[in-house]
């Protein structure tokens, strides 16, 4: 008699990390995947109907009735979820009413995905505070706080996107000469995390694959933790490009025009007038401060071990993905940004 064929729920599916989580998982005819999306027709969900064993289900992640729905008949859950787009307050309600949901509806492996939680790691220091990666670490703490049977749990923790080196974190030319490429950074001389996608996608595959290994686990990934001053001269070595690193303040960053509203309030799809939302000034800056100071210290050995052919630098990943600094679409809000717009880049 066949084997029973486990299903997938994919919340957050079609974003930035999740498309690369989906595909992981069906790289092989091992899992079916069900991708919980508010727009079947957009082009990430479209690329993911088109892979095997996909089913895309159009409906809200934030409402109890739909959730209750979606998740009957599911084995496994991968949980990511938009706090960019309803912000810190309602991520922590709506990570631990899932988790709640996907435990009463038998689910048997529950991942959430994650991002450090540095106010915690800052002692709570305000100047730390990071409502993006703080809603994420509080829910993280309550699922690492809940027994593994009989729903098994995970985390998995990620850091910036490598591939956001073409995006927020990309260089620009020199006002003094074109031909030099700047990397800009309120970083100082410290080392912070950068994780290559296709490679993330393939730990929540791990995660899955390996459930004895990787029950109460909260794997920590990253490709290469780089100062920016090594970003620049790897991007040299790979491209003959000049660069150099401009270790530049906060109020330089946000004069940048990284951002088009520094002062607008992170949950873009909340109510502004929320006192417990921070502004893209105050949530960056404490993002920057956080691995700035250092916080968050990965494990390569345990990651070696656990992906032996993965992507071991931000140089590697230069090469194999022919990386020239241009700008491409990587965030799925900016994305979507750029499709309202009639900008929208492939």
């Amino acid at each position: 008699m066949a084997s029973h064929k486990q299903t997938v729920l994919a919340i957050g599916g079609t974003g930035a990390q999740g498309v690369p989580v989906v595909k992981a998982l069906t790289a092989d005819a091992k899992y079916n995947v069900h991708v919980l999306t508010r727009t079947a027709n957009s082009s990430a969900a479209q690329e993911l109907a088109a892979l095997p064993g996909v089913t895309i289900i159009e409906g809200n992640p934030y409402d109890e009735e739909t959730l209750a729905r979606v998740f009957q008949g599911i084995d496994l859950a991968f949980v990511n979820i938009n706090g960019f787009a309803i912000g810190e307050k309602a991520e922590v309600y709506w990570g631990i009413r899932i988790y709640e949901i996907a435990h009463w509806a038998g689910v048997q492996h529950f991942v959430w995905a994650s991002i450090p939680y540095v106010s915690k790691l800052g002692g709570f220091d305000p100047q730390f505070r990071t409502g993006h990666m703080d809603g994420k670490g509080k829910v993280a703490a309550f699922v690492s706080a809940q027994p593994t049977h009989p729903m098994k749990w995970s985390i998995l923790t990620s850091c910036m996107y490598m591939e956001m080196l073409s995006e927020l974190l990309a260089p620009r030319p020199s006002p003094a000469d074109p031909d030099v490429f700047v990397f800009s950074a309120p970083l100082g001389h410290a080392a912070a995390p950068l994780i290559h996608l296709p490679d993330l996608g393939r730990y929540a595959r791990w995660i899955f694959d390996h459930p004895a290994q990787s029950t109460g686990m909260n794997l920590d990934v990253a490709t290469e933790s780089i100062t920016w001053a090594d970003l620049a001269a790897a991007f040299t070595r790979v491209t003959g490009k000049k660069a150099i690193y401009a270790d530049i303040t906060l109020d330089q960053l946000f004069a940048s025009g990284a951002f088009p509203d520094p002062d607008a309030k992170v949950g873009h799809s909340t109510d502004p007038a929320d006192p417990t939302l921070q502004t893209y000034r105050q949530n960056f800056s404490g993002f920057w401060r956080s691995w700035k100071a250092g916080f968050v210290v990965k494990d390569y050995a345990v990651l070696d071990r656990i992906l032996p052919d993965r992507v071991r630098s931000v140089e590697e990943w230069m090469r194999l993905v022919g990386y020239t600094g241009e700008p491409r679409s990587v965030l799925k809000d900016y994305r979507d940004a750029a499709m309202v717009a009639g900008t929208d880049q492939k």
